[in-house]
């Protein structure tokens, strides 16, 4: 995330600084501390450059629609859930109150309306659980599974809670109990159930996010669910999405030896932005780490790195880093926040594709050739 300072920005957006003041306090603009000199602000690049896009009048048809796919506009209509006034929505139902009781199979349910809670037992276990195994377990049923186009809904289910039922097989515990649970144990720490049980609800649907959309365009062309659920894992794989957590491991130990206002001053000094702070979406803070957070005893180095990272970038811990803070607290293995966040957001996965198998519509973008012209001998 890159940041500019106030002459930067005056300069793009070609107002004066009361202008740019106005835009920051109406949250059209974010602004944060100068880690260099406090008593100056920086301001965040793409709010400047999306302002300053906006005030040179109306633009090219072309350059809306490329902007829709990078944090634009909604791109597709959904009723599933929603990011609105800070609060995230579950059919209408706000993610942080469901998380104080819910399951993952009741928000399948919710997600899904489906009749009943969903059941994702399974007495399946993998030889080497791990991302591999979820993999290659999504994989074959990818290739074996009907095609989602023209099946009845109460099918489509039935596919729906076996394909995160091979999830949760290749990744938690055997067992009928729920996934939470059976994660606890496959850890070696069943004190640690009810923070995961929370971070599944508040991780499993999150709009159209990266690896949803790459889920929804692969049901849009009628293919199973599981091949659903296996193009959001791809997606999920990369280290702007579902890995992001896994950029704070350097800070971390960072701030174990040197302290974690010495860590992140270092790491702002440098020009870096500090991984798991901030969302685009939650301009006054992720809810989903405030509920996660709230959920256990945060360790002290983390509870350090939360009031030091505010103050220094003025930006609130996210997800990401919610997931971190658990794995601290409850000495989880590294990879525990992939594996959670994966088995989550299966649930929202196939929420989409059952959304998107309704319209029967096939999700084709157009390209906008830029490359060489045609040589007309």
């Amino acid at each position: 995330m890159n940041w500019l300072t106030a002459e930067e920005a005056l300069v793009r957006l070609g107002t004066k600084p009361q202008t740019l003041y106005a835009n920051v306090s109406r949250g059209r603009i974010t602004a944060r501390p100068d880690p260099g000199d406090p008593r100056k602000s920086l301001y965040r690049q793409d709010d400047v450059e999306r302002m300053a896009s906006r005030q040179q009048g109306r633009r090219p048809a072309r350059t809306v629609a490329a902007e829709t796919i990078a944090w634009g506009e909604p791109v597709l209509e959904t009723s599933i859930a929603t990011v609105a006034d800070g609060r995230l929505l579950y059919r209408g139902q706000d993610a942080s109150s469901l998380a104080e009781t819910a399951t993952l199979g009741a928000i399948a349910r919710l997600l899904w309306n489906a009749g009943a809670e969903v059941d994702f037992a399974g007495r399946a276990r993998a030889l080497a659980p791990g991302m591999a195994a979820a993999y290659r377990a999504v994989a074959e049923l990818a290739v074996t599974d009907m095609p989602s186009a023209g099946r009845n809904r109460t099918v489509l289910l039935t596919d729906a809670a076996r394909a995160v039922s091979f999830l949760t097989g290749a990744l938690a515990a055997p067992g009928t109990d729920p996934v939470h649970e059976r994660l606890a144990r496959q850890w070696g720490h069943p004190e640690a159930a009810d923070a995961i049980r929370r971070a599944l609800v508040l991780l499993a649907e999150h709009e159209l996010n990266a690896s949803t959309f790459a889920a929804r365009v692969t049901a849009s062309t009628g293919a199973p669910l599981s091949a659903a659920v296996l193009a959001g894992l791809a997606a999920l794989s990369g280290p702007l999405h579902g890995t992001a957590s896994q950029s704070m491991a350097g800070l971390v130990d960072r701030a174990r030896a040197q302290g974690a206002e010495a860590a992140i001053r270092e790491q702002l000094r440098q020009g870096n932005a500090l991984p798991c702070f901030g969302h685009r979406l939650y301009p006054e803070g992720d809810v989903r780490a405030k509920a996660l957070l709230a959920a256990f005893e945060v360790p002290e180095l983390f509870g350090n790195m939360v009031e030091a990272g505010e103050r220094l970038s003025g930006e609130k811990p996210n997800v990401d880093f919610a997931l971190c803070a658990l794995t601290e607290a409850f000495a989880l293995p590294a990879e525990a926040p992939l594996h959670i966040f994966a088995l989550a957001r299966s649930v929202g996965w196939i929420a989409h594709a059952l959304e998107q198998i309704e319209t029967g519509a096939l999700i084709r973008p157009r390209a906008r050739y830029t490359g060489p012209e045609a040589r007309i001998s």
